[in-house]
């Protein structure tokens, strides 16, 4: 261990990054102080001891990367591959309502998918996919309109495109804020630099009005960058108003660098540091993680835990994970807000690589499996979307 954290600090001095620890070390669980992170060196955590149930609402999709549930009691759930589906009165409907042409990509596809806050007036909503544009994949945002009888979906317009995509770390994540307006995860199509330049919606999270204009009131002038020094984010939510927690992606061997996949708290403006920050390093100016793994996990989607249900979890943060296939529930200190307090591990090895984690409209948490993505096990009932209650 002692040689390893040698060669990778000679290669952080080697790359230029002026960094300085300054984490607490955990076996299982940690807390540390108002300054700190915790480094997870052993393993994910502790099991965690809250009782639930899971129940298994849809089967036989093909890698849900995204769910959006509409007002009425419908959900629509993007497949990588390029088909929108429908969940109709807990059944999955089993024509596609839209099926759209993806660029061949191994992370991207049709990824994420919100609707609009007004969708029971206008039956609008959005998608994240990967596509051809001037001779090469890019990565852009799509509105479109669900019909009246929910069956049928329609292209309106592409609201925010020219995003760089690449093999890997292509983001995709979509959530409207309780600001109205919608945010977008997006990866640094493997080139680091682009996460540190306001300019290019690489490496990112951008937050964009309804109709994909830039908001006047953006941290970065005449940019849609809400946060700096993104590596591959696929989940985020809101604490409060002003705070989100959002997961991100440590290094596959960028700049000599591997693992620590993390899980942050931020505000608007914040720079969380790809590619200088790695592990519970700190730098001027951006945010040192809370919570980071020796291991690659690496994370999916994270939603914050807003049910009754399961009050053990109340205003928790629940994370899916694709590799080490668990559910990471991080608890926060109510008086130091940036301090893990607690994290343990649930549902480790039942049901594969956990990819989307959201809020249902009944209070439940709901989680889909990536299992048919070329690394996982795709059973006959291919991908899941899971319900987990009491």
């Amino acid at each position: 261990m002692r040689s390893r954290r040698l060669l990778l600090s000679a290669a952080v001095t080697l790359f230029g990054v002026l960094a300085a620890p300054a984490c607490r070390k955990s076996q299982a669980q940690g807390t540390a102080s108002a300054a700190d992170c915790v480094l997870v060196e052993d393993g994910w955590g502790q099991a965690g001891t809250v009782p639930i149930t899971v129940d298994v609402v849809a089967e036989g999709l093909e890698v849900p990367w995204g769910v959006a549930f509409l007002p009425g009691g419908d959900a629509l759930l993007t497949e990588r591959p390029g088909r929108v589906r429908l969940l109709r009165g807990g059944t999955l409907q089993p024509q596609p309502v839209a099926t759209l042409a993806v660029a061949s990509s191994a992370e991207g596809g049709l990824l994420g998918i919100a609707a609009h806050p007004d969708f029971a007036t206008n039956r609008q909503f959005y998608l994240y996919v990967t596509t051809e544009a001037d001779g090469k994949a890019q990565n852009r945002v799509e509105r479109w309109t669900l019909s009246p009888d929910g069956t049928v979906a329609t292209f309106e317009r592409v609201i925010f495109g020219g995003i760089p995509s690449a093999t890997y770390h292509d983001g995709g994540r979509l959530r409207f804020g309780p600001d109205g307006m919608l945010y977008v995860g997006t990866g640094d199509a493997r080139e680091p630099d682009f996460a540190q330049d306001p300019a290019n919606p690489a490496g990112k999270l951008l937050r964009l009005t309804p109709d994909g204009a830039v908001p006047q009131d953006n941290p970065f002038p005449n940019s849609p960058a809400f946060l700096l020094g993104v590596r591959n984010t696929q989940g985020f939510d809101w604490k409060d108003a002003r705070t989100l927690y959002l997961t991100d992606h440590g290094p596959s061997g960028e700049t000599m660098r591997r693992a620590h996949d993390e899980v942050s708290v931020v505000q608007a403006g914040d720079n969380l540091g790809w590619p200088g920050i790695y592990s519970c390093e700190t730098q001027e100016g951006r945010i040192t993680p809370s919570l980071t793994f020796d291991d690659a996990m690496p994370p999916g989607g994270a939603a914050v835990y807003t049910g009754t249900a399961i009050p053990e979890w109340k205003d928790s943060l629940l994370v899916g994970t694709l590799g080490s296939t668990h559910l990471h529930r991080v608890v926060f200190d109510a008086q130091a807000p940036r301090r893990v307090a607690r994290h343990e591990v649930y549902l480790q090895g039942t049901h594969g690589r956990l990819r989307d984690v959201l809020m249902g409209p009944d209070g439940h948490l709901y989680v889909t499996t990536s299992n048919c993505d070329g690394r996982g096990s795709c059973g006959a009932k291919k991908d899941l979307l899971l319900r987990i209650r009491r």
